[in-house]
């Protein structure tokens, strides 16, 4: 999934002027730094945990093939 596969020239441009309105043109480079490491953050945690739950589910099918099958405790008629 591409974040900005939908948004054109025309919008870039727009969001751009409006973050210079709002932030002030000698901020927007400390913004855009600050932005980058939010994001790579983000993308890191989202890989660990990925990798965690995947890893946690193979040691659960790892473990499910070498334990024995439990077996049912026999039927008692009274």
């Amino acid at each position: 999934m591409d974040l900005f596969s939908s948004v054109g020239t025309q919008e870039i441009l727009m969001i751009l002027l409006v973050a210079i309105i709002v932030i002030g043109p000698n901020k927007i480079a400390e913004f855009g730094k600050t932005l980058g490491n939010v994001s790579r953050n983000l993308k890191k945690a989202s890989t660990d945990f990925t990798s965690n739950i995947t890893r946690e589910i193979e040691d659960e099918e790892k473990q499910k093939k070498t334990s024995p099958p439990a077996t049912a405790p026999p039927d008692k008629k009274s």
